[in-house]
């Protein structure tokens, strides 16, 4: 597709952090984007702070992990824009720290609920609209997380949910070959947002210490994340970490 074509890409989790920065650069590059979050008052805030008008960027509010919402968000897509080129999977839950003992079935169900059961949704809603359009295809990104392969202390419910997403996207991508549907994964390790002030304070580390982290600045996530994106449909990045350098991952445990 031509970088002149308007195309059209859904950002989930698009209201603070990762999902709005992304969905932020893309507005830039000219693309229509819909930001989609629980809360619209932050969806549209995340638009006019991005200068965009109504026409290329849209807030439509949803519960990712609402199976019939999910369903009448894409409905909506289909109606309005006509297609769907992007879809960045991107919403997501962190619970604080627990041993595995000490988990409610509520906090358990939760992570499942937004993590995994969220992200399908959101895949299988895209998937549909991706191979009944014309011209057909497109791509989906499903934020994953360096704890998909290696995890931190006490964070069980998290770490599985996003062991599931890789597996997602191994499976997707599969199925997708045929429809011309790329889908990859993105391992994001400790940028800098308001979510991840206590890693500069210090986190539990697999030795018993506390210690802080290095992060990294979003740009660098944008930055990766918009490679991915540019992509022609030939090409596909399965699988891209982008993390701090310094951060305590390879050798982690």
């Amino acid at each position: 597709m031509s970088t002149s074509t308007l195309r059209t890409a859904l950002v989930t989790g698009a209201g603070s952090g990762i999902g709005r920065a992304c969905a932020t650069a893309l507005l830039k590059e000219g693309w229509q984007v819909v930001f989609v979050g629980r809360r619209a008052q932050a969806l549209k805030e995340a638009i006019a702070a991005a200068g965009a008008d109504g026409a290329r960027g849209i807030a439509l509010p949803c519960d990712v992990s609402d199976e019939h919402a999910v369903a009448a968000l894409f409905e909506n897509v289909r109606e309005r824009c006509g297609r769907l080129d992007l879809l960045f999977n991107n919403a997501g839950v962190s619970l604080p720290n627990t041993l595995p003992d000490e988990y409610s079935a509520a906090a358990w169900r939760q992570a499942v609920d937004i993590n995994l059961n969220g992200a399908f949704f959101c895949l299988s809603g895209a998937f549909r609209l991706m191979r009944a359009q014309q011209p057909g295809g497109g791509r989906i990104i499903n934020n994953g997380s360096i704890s998909a392969h290696a995890p931190r202390p006490g964070s069980m419910a998290y770490t599985a949910t996003k062991h599931a997403i890789t597996g997602l996207t191994r499976a997707a991508a599969l199925d997708g070959r045929p429809f011309d549907i790329a889908v990859g994964q993105i391992d994001i390790g400790n940028v800098a947002s308001d979510m991840t002030e206590k890693m500069a304070r210090g986190v539990p580390q697999a030795d018993g210490s506390v210690r802080p982290e290095a992060r990294m600045d979003m740009q660098a996530v944008v930055d990766t994340f918009m490679a991915m994106a540019r992509l022609p449909l030939s090409a596909n990045v399965l699988f891209m970490t982008v993390m701090a350098t310094r951060m305590p991952f390879v050798g982690r445990g």
